[in-house]
């Protein structure tokens, strides 16, 4: 599987950011999608992530501003974040990982994931 992702960009603190994943190379039938974010000197951290079927997880940290889904028709998944704050600046990575349910903290863990998109940069403004 091949992950692209996009939609970066510069927004003020308060904004909206839409970031997409798009798949490609096969199947994207039982693949679970996973967003996580890194700042430099940080470890990469779990945002959200959702199962094949629908199954939603979500980082404290972004519960009520932030809303994955995906459309499997289309191969991408979607990461609607609203009510950004400074603390949101990171470089977002999405990654995929063959699952045929749904478990949270599996898909909260990195590690779990076998593959990777390049990462896209949003940066929020004070």
């Amino acid at each position: 599987v091949q992950l692209q992702a996009s939609g970066g960009g510069l927004v003020q603190a308060g904004g909206s950011l839409r970031l997409s994943c798009a798949a490609s190379g096969r199947t994207f039938s039982n693949y679970a999608v996973g967003w996580f974010r890194q700042t430099p000197g940080k470890e990469r951290e779990f945002v959200a992530a959702i199962s094949y079927s629908g199954g939603i997880s979500y980082a404290d940290s972004v519960k009520g501003r932030f809303t994955i889904s995906r459309d499997n028709a289309k191969f991408t998944v979607y990461l609607q974040m609203n009510s950004l704050k400074p603390e949101d600046t990171a470089v977002y990575y999405c990654a995929a990982t063959y699952m045929t349910f749904f478990n949270a903290i599996i898909l909260r863990t990195l590690t779990r994931y076998d593959y990777w998109g390049q990462g896209t940069l949003v940066t929020v403004s004070s």
